[in-house]
């Protein structure tokens, strides 16, 4: 009895479906259908090319081993793709039937509707011309976010270890989804665009793609006007290393979010690497529906937080030297002390200090680094001197304020000083040298340590910690500053 298309592919269904999950089968499966049978020759309809490319790239050898079960060791798969393309046995394509077209509605995916991809003109029949053909994807990554170039530090070590775990098996770790999080110009685009960077160059074989939310926004409302989500969700499935930045913004989007979800959960499963970038912790993306959120804490929130006066240097100087500009020391840890919760805000600086300098024929010193710091920072307590300090504190502890700058090395002078050290420093826009200098010629070195003394005591003793804090109020009272 002769078998008809509908029944052979009727019978290839059922025993793929005992082969895959049941997720996979209804999303990559259920949607094609059959078209026609010409002797050991099937052809199958499926939704776009991109389709045609997951079949390809990810149930081949099941495929051909139904088809052979059903036709025969000479069984042939073709597909008809609803634009209008099919392709025969030898691989060629071949224009669809002018009726296949008029009665079904075309999803084909263009360029407008996802930036990125570059359309294929030709399909290969995978039972022909063996192996993988992979979408061709810009990734759309800066190539001058490396780890090479992400300067690591306390602040942000967890985040940069676990990039590089993932770089280095994407999918693989623990950490997927990969949750980086921390205010505005910290380093969360630079640190996730490292990673995709890092894998592209390790592996050849991996699809990366780099997307804000806002564009992934504006992508679904293109998709949606278009009647194509079905492409824009196949599309995304097909991402080997899918990284969303500024995750924050999906918040009450209500369709972009179930989409979102709905690529996440195929992506997940399959082993393929997400990582999302956000201005708080999962736990606070108010907007966000539960089950996203859910998700999200699967793998690590890692979180980046302010830099330190020594890391804010070391990032300094790393942008220094690529710009090819050389600043005084003093210059640049004089900047650095003033801008201390956004890299972004310190390259700005270093970008106007250069221009004034150059236009206006200046040379980079701190008189030119003042005025450049005056259009970044708008709150100052140059009210406070060291001078004061230095009384307020040998007040408190019952020392002569002249000690503080000598060198005796008893115990109430010892602490007397640091403490001072550490205020001045809190308090003033003096520089480590300068402060140094109002404490009898001391070096940077003896002012950090001092500080991080105090800092240390702070963290370990409760009570000298609310002495610190009622010294530094009397002093921003007494002098009737903020």
């Amino acid at each position: 009895m002769m078998k008809d298309h509908t029944t052979v592919w009727e019978n290839c269904l059922r025993f793929i479906k005992r082969n895959v999950n049941p997720q996979s089968f209804r999303t990559w499966f259920e949607p094609i259908r059959p078209v026609s049978l010409s002797q050991n020759l099937l052809t199958i309809q499926v939704p776009n090319s991109f389709f045609y490319e997951w079949l390809e790239e990810n149930y081949l050898n099941l495929l051909k081993k139904t088809i052979r079960q059903e036709l025969g060791t000479q069984g042939q798969l073709e597909y008809q793709i609803l634009n209008g393309t099919s392709t025969d046995p030898t691989g060629n394509a071949t224009a669809g039937s002018r009726q296949d077209a008029r009665d079904e509605a075309t999803t084909s995916l263009s360029e407008s509707s996802i930036p990125g991809v570059m359309n294929t003109t030709q399909i290969k029949n995978p039972f022909v011309i063996p192996g993988i053909r992979r979408m061709q994807v810009d990734p759309q990554l800066n190539p001058s976010y490396t780890f090479d170039s992400f300067i690591e530090g306390d602040c942000n070590q967890l985040g940069r270890s676990a990039g590089l775990a993932v770089a280095k098996k994407p999918g693989k770790t623990a950490f997927n989804p990969l949750v980086l999080f921390g205010n505005t110009g910290l380093g969360k685009t630079h640190l996730a665009q490292a990673i995709g960077n890092q894998i592209l160059r390790m592996s050849d074989n991996k699809t990366v793609l780099y997307v804000s939310a806002e564009k992934f926004t504006n992508q679904i409302i293109h998709a949606i006007k278009n009647n194509a989500v079905a492409d824009f969700v196949n599309f995304y499935q097909l991402i080997d290393v899918l990284i969303v930045d500024d995750i924050q913004f999906l918040a009450h989007k209500q369709k972009t979010q179930e989409i979102f979800f709905h690529i996440f959960n195929q992506l997940h499963p399959n082993g393929k690497q997400i990582i999302m970038t956000s201005d708080r912790p999962p736990k606070d993306l108010n907007g966000m529906e539960d089950r996203l959120i859910s998700r999200f804490k699967w793998g690590l929130s890692a979180d980046l937080q302010t830099p330190d006066l020594e890391t804010r240097m070391a990032i300094l100087e790393s942008k220094m030297k690529e710009e090819g500009v050389d600043i005084p020391s003093n210059v640049s840890e004089f900047i650095c002390f003033h801008i201390k919760n956004n890299i972004r805000e310190l390259e700005g600086v270093l970008v106007s200090l250069v221009a004034q300098a150059t236009l206006n024929q200046r040379a980079i010193d701190m008189d030119l680094a003042r005025d450049v710091i005056k259009n970044f920072v708008t709150e100052s307590s140059r009210e406070i001197t060291t001078e004061a300090i230095q009384n307020l504190v040998a007040d408190h502890f019952n020392v002569p304020a002249e000690k503080l700058a000598g060198k005796t090395r008893k115990r109430a002078v010892v602490i007397a000083r640091q403490l001072s050290m550490y205020l001045t420093k809190k308090m003033t826009t003096q520089s480590l040298k300068a402060i140094g200098d109002a404490f009898g010629g001391r070096d940077h070195s003896t002012v950090i340590y001092s500080c991080r003394a105090v800092q240390d005591l702070m963290d370990t003793d409760a009570i000298f910690k609310e002495k610190v804090e009622d010294i530094e109020k009397k002093i921003r009272m007494s002098l009737n500053t903020r």
